[in-house]
């Protein structure tokens, strides 16, 4: 399920560039602005791929991570690793 307000921010950060560095330099105060729950604030000041990404379309989880300046290489093994943890999981039943 998506998440509005974390779509709407990544949008903002991926259409301005003035806010992308005002995140870079302060987090919390630009989340502040939107209406994100707190879990999910916490997920994005730590950087939870597992967490985020099924709120957001993956063009714009990329875009995020990269503005975060994650290394595409990190970025694609924390992608891996969920898909991987995802198949772990036994069947219940």
């Amino acid at each position: 399920m998506t998440d509005y307000w974390v779509s709407k921010l990544f949008f903002d950060l991926q259409q301005n560039p003035d806010l992308a560095a005002e995140y870079r330099k302060d987090m919390a105060a630009v989340i502040g602005r939107y209406e994100i729950k707190p879990d999910v604030r916490k997920a994005l000041l730590e950087d939870d791929v597992g967490a985020i990404a099924p709120l957001v379309n993956a063009y714009l989880l990329r875009f995020y991570f990269q503005i975060r300046g994650m290394p595409e290489p990190e970025f694609i093994a924390r992608l891996h690793k969920l898909r991987q943890n995802s198949q772990e999981k036994p069947a219940h039943g």
